[in-house]
């Protein structure tokens, strides 16, 4: 997906929901969108009966991701909020375990896309929690990465 795709994207996204404060969070929007975008991949997914059950699996992961991170960002103190951020983390994990399953039937570089945007949501979850825990997140050296996409660099 590109930035131009995730723009339009956002200027559909209703107002109700990009007036909430929760909205300045750059990996929920990413969150949030990669649900979105999940859509039809689950959908393609449910064509083949072999791959029922992983739909089911993608679906829920995605959607676990940006509603984890919203009822997170609501907690009084930093360590409820880090608690539902890492659930959001292991969501977008298990989201990124599930394409990869999926690459069958949605094809190397549809899944690679997707792994890229979850890669970023990852990278920017990790980052998240080490603030609200206070203290640096360290994990062995990771690219997190399935192939270089600028679409969904940090910042992005």
């Amino acid at each position: 997906m590109d930035r131009e795709h995730f723009g339009a994207w956002v200027e559909a996204v209703p107002d109700a929901i990009r007036k909430d404060a929760l909205w300045r969070m750059q990996v929920y929007r990413l969150a949030l969108y990669a649900a979105d975008m999940g859509w039809d991949d689950v959908t393609a997914l449910n064509q083949d009966r072999r791959t029922w059950s992983v739909a089911d699996q993608l679906n829920r992961a995605l959607g676990s991701i940006s509603a984890n991170i919203a009822e997170g960002y609501s907690r009084g103190s930093g360590r409820d909020r880090a608690r539902f951020y890492e659930y959001a983390l292991g969501s977008a994990r298990e989201s990124r375990d599930w394409y990869f399953k999926a690459r069958h039937v949605l094809g190397d570089t549809h899944t690679y896309e997707r792994l890229d945007l979850l890669a970023s949501v990852i990278r920017q979850l990790l980052v998240v929690i080490s603030r609200q825990q206070g203290r640096t997140l360290r994990e062995p050296e990771a690219a997190y990465s399935a192939h270089h996409s600028p679409d969904f660099a940090d910042g992005a």
